[in-house]
């Protein structure tokens, strides 16, 4: 599959350019591919308060963030949500809300453009209701469509991400349909990452090369009609490229996370390596965790890495792929990103994919995002 041109490269100079809210990790849908942590309920009743998050915003400016996004799991939980946000346009950010669009009704939406949020990323699964329904859980279709109207009919750039997995591949362009018909400004298929709970529903969820070639043609096809009328992203899923993704332009170079109890992270999967200590803007101001946590300076730069990386001719491009992905797949964050084929692990993927394409093998039904699913599997984790 040929590379799409969706992967941003760019210097930030030593500087967090992107800071990232995750203002809670409470979500009213139950999404089996969800990115927060498998033991997400940790953080319940631990959430930074409307102060700490306004210090955080105030030491990122400082650093030089431009860029904010306020995610969650959903950040419409928040009830200080438009106070953040007008906050964050005081202090000069370019804002997004990335959100599901449950509980984003009329009046918010007022009082979020008053506040001065920029934009909105709305996510939708899929095509079809009764799909949509199912797969997150909540019968939420109809509100993400009416959300998604009344975001164009109050001005904001449109942007609808699509998560893209086997269950919803084969409907690209049905979803190109709906969202040429939306009036959508940017589309982004984004191939889900195997981390936490879509690691566990791997198998489930992975599609076939073919589905993502058909998707791939579909969304050509819509470039080559619509042309500038809409934007369309597709990520292609590391997976299948036997090339890793540039992570986050690499390690501690440009993007910072918040968690919600303040844990300051390079991205939003790093949790998962359990042997690293994840300090805290509790603990210690915003420019110490990112230019002094021991954290955030053990993979930047080259100096970390091994062979096949060290040697390698595209190790200032790739940055040896993803730490959090090599740790998962390995156990050593300092192993070459399986993904890539050069990698001498690389066969973990190609293993993966090979058995989630077996028509043989034993369908097992998604694994839901909930409180009693994160508890099960931590009782797993402890008795091995």
């Amino acid at each position: 599959m040929p590379k799409d041109g969706s992967v941003v490269r760019l210097d930030g100079e030593g500087k967090p350019l992107w800071l990232v809210l995750e203002l809670t990790y409470r979500c009213p849908l139950k999404c089996p591919w969800c990115s927060n942590p498998v033991d997400f309920d940790r953080c319940n009743g631990n959430e930074l308060d409307t102060d700490e998050w306004k210090r955080v915003l105030r030491e990122g400016r400082e650093l030089g963030a431009l860029q904010l996004g306020f995610t969650g799991g959903e950040p419409m939980l928040r009830d200080d949500l438009e106070e953040l946000v007008a906050e964050a346009t005081r202090l000069g950010y370019y804002t997004n809300l990335i959100t599901s669009g449950v509980g984003l009704n009329e009046g918010r939406l007022v009082a979020l453009k008053n506040a001065g949020l920029k934009q909105i990323q709305l996510s939708l699964q899929s095509s079809d209701r009764a799909l949509t329904d199912s797969l997150i859980g909540a019968t939420a279709f109809d509100l993400k469509i009416k959300v998604a109207r009344m975001i164009k009919s109050y001005g904001f750039p449109m942007v609808l991400n699509v998560p893209v997995f086997r269950q919803n591949a084969d409907q690209t362009a049905e979803i190109l349909a709906l969202a040429e018909d939306i009036g959508v400004d940017y589309l982004e298929f984004a191939n889900i990452q195997y981390y936490n709970w879509a690691m566990i529903n791997r198998e489930e969820l992975l599609p076939t090369r073919a589905q993502l070639e058909r998707a791939e043609a579909a969304v050509k096809a819509a470039r080559e009609r619509l042309g500038d009328r809409m934007t369309i992203y597709f990520v292609i899923p590391d997976y299948f490229e036997g090339k890793p993704k540039a992570c986050m332009n690499g390690w501690g170079s440009i993007h910072l996370t918040i968690a919600p109890d303040g844990a300051a992270l390079p991205c939003q999967e790093a949790r998962l390596m359990t042997d690293l200590a994840f300090p805290t803007v509790r603990e210690h101001d915003l420019a110490w965790l990112w230019n002094e946590s021991p954290t955030f300076r053990k993979f930047r730069g080259l100096d970390w890495m091994r062979e096949p990386c060290s040697s390698c001719s595209e190790k200032e491009t790739d940055f040896g792929g993803c730490r959090c992905q090599a740790y998962l797949l390995t156990g050593d964050a300092c192993n070459t990103d399986p993904a890539c084929g050069k990698s001498p692990h690389h066969g973990l993927v190609t293993d993966a994919v090979a058995r989630a394409a077996d028509p043989a093998r034993t369908l097992k039904p998604l694994v839901m995002r909930t409180e009693r699913a994160a508890r099960e599997l931590e009782r797993e984790a402890e008795h091995g």
